[in-house]
């Protein structure tokens, strides 16, 4: 290889359309993650089954040889990831007895930028090999070669994956023995409707998982009048998306001051919540989270505009305590609402000003923005069908409308429920739904709801399960 880096060495590379070259027969993932090292959500992660990051900033392909490609177009990562890791992991046996075991950058000319090969695998099942990261605005490549025992689990978790899977699929997945070769049954063994943790499962034996499941399924046929949910069985009905509700629910809290200062609002629930701020004033506002350091996240808002109002979205700690940087000059009242009073978006002209969030619960429709402002105007979805988790949004993606100054813009929505989050919009604006048609209601001609689609990390995560 040319310009080849030993373990730790980095190199710059070109912010250009880079492929990425990863050897020899091992499976190949990349993992875009944050400043903090961890990624947003399952949709952070490519692997063979998701072969593409929903920005198309990295995409995966099999080559020849046994190589893997990654293509990043370092360009169009999204602003909010600092890295892109690449991983390497196998099915069976060690990393110790792959051969060949590298990382090779090719420029968009096709010749080599950067190289790295791994000379010192041990037992490791999984291993960052390489990231390529930003630095003094621009990109760099280092060589990691930072191995995992515990194999693509314990990867995930350092990375921020939730790697927790329901514990009933685990058992689902494990024959039962015949009767004569049943153990005893576990002390303790759980009745039918409890379920166990992963940790729980993982640390029993395979015969008491195997008595366990067995345990199980004599408890359902005693109990004909409690009839479980199977593959057969239909699925719960969907509620209706038009009393839909995301994150915690609570009584708004509210704040009043004047000028600079640091707002702090306790007993708060964990999850995403609403800011919304109003004050009185014609020079600069600026509003950033502090973590728990004091040291200011991304900002909420950041505006020169006379008498400045608005929603933006942000997250509650898990300790439930929220603090706020406001830099402003004059009066201000701050209210902490939860995501379910956001605006509804309906056929009827929704005026407003500035920043805010609006809720769609329709089937698909049209959205159609009026905005007289002289500034940015820029939105995301977040897609929120099947989505439970109450402390998290899912990623959003890419922003749907990124625009400056006074425009009409029409934007076609899938089904709700989803939000629209205008986080940058200097100005008045309104809105208003057309062409909506009705919300699917998961029936089809032929029979019931089809169930939920499996989390996409799951399937990456359970090779390391077998």
């Amino acid at each position: 290889m040319l310009r080849g880096l030993i373990k730790g060495d980095n190199a710059f590379v070109p912010t250009a359309a880079l492929r990425v070259a990863v050897g020899n027969g091992v499976d190949v993932a990349a993992l875009l993650v944050t400043e903090q090292g961890r990624v947003r959500g399952d949709a952070d992660i490519v692997f063979d089954g998701v072969p593409a990051h929903p920005s198309g900033a990295v995409r995966l392909s099999a080559g020849e040889g046994g190589r893997v490609w990654l293509e990043t177009g370092l360009a169009s990562v999204e602003e909010e990831i600092a890295r892109v890791l690449v991983v390497a992991s196998t099915q069976e046996g060690a990393l110790r007895d792959v051969r060949g075991l590298s990382v090779e950058v090719f420029g968009p000319d096709g010749a080599t930028v950067v190289g790295y090969e791994v000379t010192d695998a041990g037992g490791e099942t999984a291993m960052v090999l390489a990231e390529l990261y930003r630095r003094s605005g621009g990109w760099k490549f280092r060589a990691v070669g930072q191995g995992y025992v515990d194999g693509l689990t314990g990867l995930a978790v350092d990375h921020g994956v939730d790697v927790d899977e329901d514990p009933q699929e685990v058992l689902e997945r494990i024959p039962a023995p015949a009767p004569a070769a049943v153990p005893p049954a576990p002390a303790g063994a759980p009745a039918q409707g409890l379920r166990l943790t992963r940790d729980q499962i993982l640390d029993m034996t395979p015969a008491q998982i195997r008595a366990l499941a067995l345990a199980q399924k004599q408890a359902r046929a005693e109990a004909p009048d409690q009839t479980p949910l199977t593959a057969s069985s239909p699925p719960a009905p969907k509620p209706d998306p038009s009393a839909w509700t995301c994150g915690p629910v609570f009584k708004p809290r509210t704040v009043t001051g004047r000028d600079n200062d640091v707002i702090t609002v306790k007993d708060l629930p964990h999850g995403p919540v609403m800011v919304e701020l109003t004050l009185k004033g014609d020079r600069y506002t600026g509003l950033w989270p502090l973590d728990e350091s004091n040291a200011k996240g991304r900002y909420l808002v950041s505006t020169t505009e006379k008498d400045f109002r608005g929603r933006v979205i942000t997250s509650v700690p898990e300790h439930g305590r929220l603090r706020l940087r406001l830099e402003a000059s004059g009066s201000w009242q701050v209210r902490i609402l939860p995501l379910a009073e956001a605006r509804r978006l309906s056929k009827d002209r929704l005026e407003s000003w500035g920043p805010d969030v609006l809720l769609h619960t329709g089937g698909t429709a049209d959205v159609t923005f009026h905005y007289n402002g002289d500034s940015n105007f820029i939105g995301h979805l977040y897609r929120l069908a099947g989505h439970t988790d109450p402390t998290t949004l899912p990623n959003p993606g890419r922003s749907v409308v990124s625009e400056i100054g006074a425009r009409r813009e029409t934007l076609p929505l899938p089904e709700g429920p989803l939000l629209v989050y205008l986080s940058a919009a200097d100005g008045p604006w309104d809105a208003r739904l057309k062409d909506v048609q009705p919300h699917s209601s998961g029936q089809d001609a032929d029979g019931p709801a089809k169930p939920p689609e499996p989390r996409g990390a799951l399937g990456w995560l359970r090779r390391a399960r077998r």
